[in-house]
């Protein structure tokens, strides 16, 4: 690319450079040449310099789209869940859209806005009741958000939504989001991440093993 540009430049130049000198200004021949030899170097480079500048600007574009590293899909899932978790865990009178009094209206209703079978898991061998749920926004569309609590009513959550990758398993990973803790998976078509600011990480990873397991009997 580079040598065409220097091949058309020239070609575009040197005719210039070879005109003879009109007979009234042959006097002034050498001096006059010599300044326009120099003025056309210049406006050559000029020229090749703009146009290599803008082929470089093209190409360290593309290189930084190339080189740009994928986002964590599953860690942006543990931060978005920890949010929920801060958002709605501390609330009193309104900690969750439907009751666990109705748990099988929330979860056919969180089943047909997700677009996925949900099951809400049992977790009364690991100390916490089902409070309920809501439904959530999320980056591939609604997430369902399930609350549960001990009898003290220290409250974790279950945030779950579809994976646009889909038939696919991880194992569980762990991530610290201010002082909310996060396992967080995916499991074939849907990802998983249980949070918590009250408990430590091996009694959440106690939790998860549960759920996990309440969902792949």
């Amino acid at each position: 690319t580079y040598r065409r540009l220097g091949e058309e430049l020239r070609g575009l130049y040197d005719p210039v450079l070879s005109e003879a000198l009109p007979p009234a200004l042959a006097g002034a021949a050498s001096p006059l040449r010599r300044r326009w030899s120099r003025f056309a170097a210049v406006a050559s480079w000029v020229a090749l310099g703009a146009a290599l500048g803008a082929i470089g600007g093209w190409e360290l574009r593309d290189s930084r789209t190339v080189a740009a590293p994928a986002a964590d899909v599953g860690a942006v899932m543990a931060r978005r869940a920890a949010v929920a978790h801060v958002t709605y865990s501390p609330e009193v009178r309104h900690p969750v859209e439907v009751g666990a009094d109705q748990e099988a209206h929330l979860v056919a209703w969180l089943s047909k806005r997700v677009g996925a079978p949900l099951r809400a898991p049992k977790l009364e061998a690991v100390g916490y009741s089902l409070v309920g749920g809501r439904l959530l926004p999320g980056d591939n569309g609604p997430v369902a958000h399930f609350m549960y609590q001990t009898n003290r009513g220290t409250r974790i959550t279950l945030y779950v939504r579809t994976e646009i990758a889909g038939n696919r398993e991880t194992a569980f990973r762990y991530a610290r989001e201010g002082n909310v803790s996060v396992f967080y998976w995916v499991d074939r078509k849907l990802g998983y991440a249980l949070s918590s600011a009250d408990i430590s990480k091996d009694d959440l990873l106690k939790v998860a093993n549960a759920v996990y397991q309440q969902l792949n009997p």
